[in-house]
């Protein structure tokens, strides 16, 4: 059987209305010059539609002004609650030399005392080398979260920036001064077995043996290293110098007979200079110091315009919120600022210095100039 399938009335589509004026084209097609003419609206309407514009943008704006108001509030909450909350954990005081010296004997004084403020160990970490770079480079480049801090000196944080032409670090850009912390005098002091009680004495016996006598530092390019440089420019002698890691390694290797002499930090000599195993010759303050008033200052032996001391501060990374800086500030006065504080110091040959950020940032500024200028006078080769 055969299927038949019903016819189909055929279908007749209707033409599309005409376009008239003002209807838009089909999309992708051009308009006719006919619908390319410009409507004009009356003066009234343009004015309306100006204004609900100008309405719209002053309330995108205002709502973008208060999101801006809304996050620095945010920002500056997020700020105080990390300042509140800090330290969350041991907080780190990078030492760029070895044990002993007065960087060493000042982060341990603080140290302390700031542990028993947060409740938190306060780790002193010795990483000498190259002068105190390598760790102060470990510093510049540490979290800025105010757990790892840099203890530096006049010789890591100021004439070394002179005295090395490459250094891994800039000392202005690369960290925020948070305070100094203590300075002290430098003192010539020799081996018993040497004859001179004397500077005159000792220049004298320099000057007859040239190159026979040596004397150690802290380090090459150290400030103490630039001190025996510039007291050799202002009396005309010639010494070898017998760099060491840090204070306490120099100081021992004039008590050993290594070396002869050695331009070390008051602070580290103290203790051997009481105990009478190695003998003070001047020095390096306008006055007598306290600890030593015996000791006559070196324009006293004769020797002008030889004046200069060291100190130490604290430094934290760069980008460190300044609210943590102002925190750390705070409680480095805190624990610094005391009595007790004061006789610790004193006792070690230094002298409470403490300052604010910005004062401390100045300083660095000064010293830089003042070493840069000492590394010419004395004719210092870069390194």
């Amino acid at each position: 059987m055969t299927r038949t399938l019903p016819s189909r009335t055929p279908i007749t589509r209707k033409p599309a209305p005409a376009a008239t004026r003002g209807d838009a084209p089909p999309v992708g097609l051009p308009a006719s010059d006919d619908r390319a003419t410009p409507v004009h609206r009356p003066r009234s309407h343009r004015l309306r539609v100006a204004g609900a514009r100008a309405r719209a943008f002053v309330g995108t704006s205002a709502r973008a002004g208060l999101a801006l108001m809304l996050g620095a509030g945010s920002c500056a909450a997020l700020a105080q609650g990390v300042q509140a909350s800090f330290p969350t954990r041991p907080v780190r005081l990078i030492v760029p030399f070895a044990p002993a010296g007065v960087n060493d004997i000042v982060a341990r004084l603080v140290g302390t005392r700031l542990q028993e403020r947060w409740g938190l160990p306060v780790v002193v970490d010795n990483r000498a080398g190259a002068g105190g770079n390598i760790g102060t480079e470990l510093g510049a480049r540490a979290n800025p979260d105010g757990h790892t801090l840099l203890v530096g000196s006049s010789s890591t944080l100021g004439s070394n920036t002179s005295l090395y032409e490459k250094l891994p670090f800039d000392v202005l850009r690369d960290f925020a001064p948070v305070s100094l912390i203590a300075t002290a005098p430098y003192v010539l002091v020799v081996n018993l077995q040497l004859p001179p009680r004397q500077v005159a004495d000792f220049v004298a016996l320099a000057r007859s043996a040239p190159e026979r006598l040596s004397y150690s530092s802290f380090g090459e390019g150290s400030s103490a290293h630039l001190v025996g440089e510039l007291f050799l420019s202002r009396t005309g002698i010639r010494m070898v110098h017998v760099p060491y890691k840090g204070g306490g390694p120099a100081l021992t290797a004039v008590l050993s007979g290594e070396v002869q002499a050695t331009f070390a930090n008051l602070s580290v000599a103290l203790p051997q200079l009481q105990a009478g195993k190695v003998r003070a010759l001047a020095v390096t303050t306008p006055k007598r110091t306290r600890s030593l008033p015996e000791v006559p200052t070196f324009t006293e032996a004769g020797v002008k315009g030889f004046e200069t001391s060291a100190w130490v501060g604290v430094v934290a990374p760069a980008a460190t919120p300044a609210a943590l800086v102002r925190r750390l500030n705070a409680d480095l006065h805190a624990v610094v600022d005391t009595a007790e504080m004061r006789t610790q110091l004193d006792s070690r040959g230094l002298d409470p210095w403490l300052s604010t950020p910005a004062e401390f940032a100045a300083h660095l500024q000064r010293e830089i100039r003042s070493w840069d200028a000492v590394i010419r006078t004395a004719g210092v080769r870069r390194l």
